[in-house]
């Protein structure tokens, strides 16, 4: 049996180990900073009532303005406003919503409707009218059948370069992309973390590395203090501090300076400033696949806040189409049916067919082709951001809850502060 090491020898452990607490405090600190997605805990009854008394800062820790206790990744719990500060201090600086939708290409996306909804469009009208009037239409001679979808045909590209050019000219009272943004990442808050991902990867991993070589560097102060000292509580005390000033020297250096500074031979300046480059094409690539989508776009116009006014829009745009289309018939079917159920029936397909006219937006692989176009808007207006604007741009959404990251530091710090007592006082 190997007889355990004399006092002294064993301090020599606490630079060690304090450097390993530096680095699994901030591995974990990062991982619970993300993770999990959904809260994890139990309810605990009048909790709420209580938490309710606390200052705000208690309040915000995940969870607990739920009545529940537990823990839930600081960022998916705070999806909605991560959202929201995002699109006002980051997406809505970049771009306008109409030069977004200037990005897409209207006329590519009209190409695109006209080529994915012309044999619908078909099978609408004789879908309402069979069904609105089965004998009038089964009646038809069939000339009069081609007839009406000659016509269809013969002004269907007028009618969808008409649509995408009043949805450009409208974006503005059609489109509310900060609702959408906070939407579409309250539905899926690993959105919002793998964005955090792509534009800070390296700043991440360089927390958690940081904190072996801070923690270990404090670690030899810890070792005179102690001695000095003489009690059980410094080591705990010290995991605590190791655990609390790694994450906030990290935080610092991440973002600070944000212009250049001349130290002796050394250029200063925050890591992540010094990748704006990179960091703004990860950031355009990850908000053009999943934020800023035409699928997005379309939905949002569709069902989103201000959807009427773009269906309104569209039955308006459609509904003397719908004449146009019956031409010589119109008159013959106002006849048989009645001018209230001409109308309806008109009505009826002028709505169905202004789903029709926005669903190709929705379609995966023309998604992706248009994607490129919006990755490359966003990124070069980032990139050729002022340092201080960029920062602003990125670091906002995350400012606030810093203070947990290094909170989170302190407690982790404290309980692995005792696990360091008990190494270098074992018998």
């Amino acid at each position: 049996m190997i007889p355990p090491l004399p006092l002294e020898p064993r301090l020599l452990l606490i630079p060690l180990i304090s450097g390993i607490i530096g680095y699994i405090t901030n591995w974990f600190g990062i991982k619970m900073l993300f993770y999990p997605i959904d809260h994890l805990g139990f309810r605990v009854p009048g909790l709420k009532n209580v938490v309710l008394r606390l200052p705000n800062r208690i309040q915000q820790i995940p969870g607990l303005l739920r009545g529940r206790v537990g823990w839930q990744g600081i960022i998916p719990a705070r999806a909605d406003k991560m959202a929201s500060i995002s699109v006002d201090t980051g997406i809505s600086k970049l771009a306008t919503q109409r030069e977004f939708y200037e990005a897409f290409d209207p006329d590519r996306i009209a190409q695109h409707i006209l080529a994915e909804s012309g044999d619908e469009i078909h099978e609408l009208v004789d879908e309402v009218i069979r069904q609105e009037h089965p004998d009038l239409w089964n009646n038809m001679p069939e000339p009069m059948h081609e007839l009406v979808h000659r016509r269809v045909d013969s002004r269907l590209p007028q009618i969808v370069d008409r649509v995408t050019e009043e949805l450009g000219e409208n974006i503005d009272d059609l489109l509310d992309v900060k609702t959408m943004v906070i939407r579409n990442m309250e539905r899926n808050p690993e959105l919002i973390n793998r964005l955090f991902f792509e534009a800070g990867d390296r700043e991440l991993r360089f927390v958690i590395n940081s904190g072996f070589l801070i923690g270990g560097f404090l670690g030899f102060f810890t070792i005179p203090l102690y001695l000095t000292i003489d009690a059980w509580w410094v080591l705990p005390v010290v995991g605590a501090t190791v655990g609390y000033v790694t994450n906030w020297i990290a935080l610092k250096v991440i973002f600070n300076p944000v212009e250049k500074k001349k130290l002796g031979p050394f250029e200063l300046q925050g890591l992540f400033i010094q990748r704006q480059p990179e960091v703004a094409r990860a950031y355009g690539r990850e908000v053009a696949q999943n934020t800023i989508t035409l699928e997005n776009v379309a939905n949002d116009m569709l069902h989103g806040r201000k959807s009427d006014r773009t269906r309104r829009m569209l039955r308006e745009i459609l509904r003397p189409e719908v004449d146009r289309a019956m031409g010589v018939v119109g008159p013959a079917v106002r006849v048989a049916t009645g001018t209230d159920e001409y109308e309806a029936m008109r009505e009826r397909m002028a709505t169905e067919a202004a789903e029709l006219s926005i669903e190709p937006m929705t379609d995966p692989e023309f998604n992706e082709e248009r994607s490129a176009a919006i990755e490359e808007l966003i990124a070069t207006r980032l990139e050729d951001m002022p340092p201080d604007q960029y920062v602003e741009t990125l670091r906002t959404a995350f400012e606030e809850d810093e203070w947990m990251l290094i909170g989170l530091g302190a407690v982790l710090g404290f309980v692995a502060g005792w696990i360091q007592l008990l190494v270098v006082t074992a018998a």
